[in-house]
């Protein structure tokens, strides 16, 4: 069969242009990605267009209205993930435009779509008598207790998101001169953060316990599992929960 020009677009847009040219992060790529799922669903039950026959002149704003109400009617999503799969579709209309000029006034129309108002997310935060709670919990008598210590201090003096923690590799802490962490956030973009000296004194402590400050574990994950792992996005949640009492504390809470 041969493919569409919608196919072949889609195809190097996602295989080529976000990873190679734009360097999105994997979650970033994924969000994008599910919109596109979602919308060759919607294609298939809603609009009887067989998937391996849509075309570049079928992808149009009226289609991605009908997509949009479909979303909001029939899938349930909030004003928020209903601007997401939109922010996605225009970027991908942004895309089009360069490669395939011929359709520059139908991703101007899409393009013209608008984002929903919707209430901004309280900002939650932490007292710093409840930040002090939470420092004090983990069992420092124990290995897996100081390293949780460790993260715990690391997020709250950075304020990392999960991913540039579980990311940072013991070449990027550095304690010459002043302590100094290197974080690789979305888009590889990287800053480096100074540490206070508590949080750098734990981090010392913690690479130095674990056999890290060799020039051999330069490139090794600075925070692993029980496994040896690199620890993930899950067991970070699972830590900050243990020492929550009950309460839902995220990264950027802390």
């Amino acid at each position: 069969m041969k493919p569409t020009d919608f196919a072949k677009c889609v195809s190097e847009y996602f295989s080529v242009y976000l990873p190679g040219q734009r360097g999105l992060s994997a979650n970033t790529i994924r969000s994008y990605r599910d919109t596109f799922c979602l919308l060759l669903e919607f294609c298939r039950t809603e609009k009887s267009i067989k998937i391996e026959k849509l075309s570049l002149a079928q992808f149009n704003k009226e289609l991605i209205e009908d997509y949009l109400s479909w979303l909001d009617k029939i899938r349930g999503c909030s004003a928020s993930t209903r601007n997401q799969r939109l922010s996605a579709i225009h970027a991908f209309c942004r895309y089009l435009m360069s490669e395939s000029p011929e359709i520059l006034l139908s991703c101007q129309q899409m393009l013209s779509i608008k984002l929903k108002k919707c209430p901004k997310p309280q900002i939650c935060f932490l007292s710093a008598d409840e930040v002090g709670a939470i420092l004090s919990k983990p069992d420092c008598s124990e290995k897996y207790g100081r390293r949780d210590l460790t993260i715990l201090c690391l997020l709250y003096d950075t304020g990392a998101r999960v991913s540039e923690l579980i990311n940072i590799r013991v070449k990027d802490v550095r304690f010459d001169h002043f302590p100094v962490v290197k974080l690789t956030g979305k888009g590889q973009k990287t800053r480096s953060v100074p540490l206070m000296s508590k949080t750098a004194e734990h981090l010392k402590n913690y690479i130095i316990e674990n056999r890290l400050d060799s020039h051999e574990a330069a490139d090794h994950y600075l925070f692993t599992n029980h496994q040896n792992r690199q620890l993930t996005r899950a067991g970070i949640t699972y830590i900050l929960q243990k020492y929550s009492s009950g309460s839902k504390i995220t990264p950027h809470i802390l």
